[in-house]
């Protein structure tokens, strides 16, 4: 790990981005930045970060490791990387919320930006993002938001915490193929909410009742509604309600 540390930049994930676009980069390059000022979320969605309080940082990862048909099992070992750290430091009711927001009880405590590039020959490369509120305790505005600190009143270590989910990436970047099987398994043990019977509204704003089965290969929500069918929702289509 090339570990490159800033004390303030707009975004890890863009000067990344403008790194390895000027020139050649190591694999699991990564930038950590104390405080980043227009940290980005999915789908366009800003990542709000108090001061240095927190841990922001992303890594490269190359299209040596990474083929088109992995696009989400690279979602889903991401999520699990910062699952399993957490666990190392013995924090206790972690769960994952689809695609792959981290929450400590029903508080969102860490955001995964990952912006892939395409290849020609079918592979791509990834620049991973990654936000936790560590030590942040004022969420106005953010309901659903909470910190490591908040809610299980302990202090981290920033940079071992970091170099844990690095480790943790770069295995099963090196081992896709074989530990695809079980990290599927883990992202479901984990996933939040997981055959329960919850609310959801849709794009249309219509509120409905039901159960979430899982997440498909293609990274879907796979729900059972009310009518005993099953139905599969991309990314914005449906919303959790909690």
């Amino acid at each position: 790990m090339h570990l490159i540390k800033l004390s303030a930049i707009s975004s890890t994930n863009d000067f990344l981005k403008q790194l390895s676009v000027a020139s050649k980069i190591d694999d699991f390059t990564v930038v950590w930045s104390a405080i980043q000022t227009k940290g980005k979320g999915q789908m366009g969605a800003s990542w709000v970060t108090e001061g240095a309080k927190n841990l922001t940082f992303s890594t490269y990862v190359s299209a040596d490791f990474l083929l088109i048909d992995d696009l989400f099992t690279w979602n889903v070992m991401v999520a699990n990387a910062v699952v399993k750290a957490l666990h190392f430091f013995n924090l206790k009711d972690i769960s994952i919320k689809w695609p792959n927001d981290i929450l400590a009880g029903n508080k969102k405590i860490a955001g995964i930006l990952i912006e892939n590039s395409i290849q020609t020959d079918g592979r791509f490369s990834s620049i991973v993002g990654i936000g936790i509120n560590l030590e942040q305790t004022d969420f106005t505005n953010f309901p659903n938001a909470s910190s490591v600190f908040k809610q299980f009143g302990i202090k981290l270590n920033r940079e071992e915490l970091l170099q844990k989910i690095v480790f943790f990436l770069e295995f099963f970047a090196n081992n896709l193929k074989d530990e695809e099987e079980n990290q599927w398994t883990f992202f479901h043990e984990y996933l939040f909410k997981k055959e329960c019977v919850c609310s959801f509204q849709d794009q249309e704003g219509i509120v409905f009742n039901g159960i979430i089965k899982g997440v498909n290969r293609q990274g879907q929500l796979v729900v059972l509604r009310e009518d005993d069918g099953l139905h599969y929702y991309n990314l914005k289509e449906v919303k959790l309600m909690y």
